[in-house]
């Protein structure tokens, strides 16, 4: 796949943003350089590789699920733009 100037001049539009004529040439350069590796990725023969969560083989410690504060509602809702005694008031979204 190669990106050309009109596509950068595409996705610009799309995105809403302008980009300077130098500016784009050296994009379009460097989003071909991109999906070059890309492709060469995709040649990798991956068969026989595990996928991984993560390259460090460490699992999370566990910890007990204990509560360490009681009684704190009235603190928390004091950070509540209104005031109200049940819950957070918030401005309306949706009408």
């Amino acid at each position: 796949m190669t990106i050309d100037l009109k596509t950068i001049k595409h996705i610009s539009k799309l995105s809403r943003i302008s980009v300077e004529e130098s500016k784009a040439k050296k994009l379009a350069g460097d989003l071909n350089s991109i999906f070059d590796f890309i492709e060469k990725l995709n040649e990798l023969d991956t068969e026989n590789i595990e996928p991984l969560t993560s390259v460090a083989e460490i699992t999370l410690k566990l910890r007990s699920d204990e509560v360490k504060s009681e009684n704190i509602r009235e603190q928390i809702l004091k950070n509540s733009p209104d005031e109200n005694e049940d819950f957070f008031v918030v401005p309306r979204v949706v009408e």
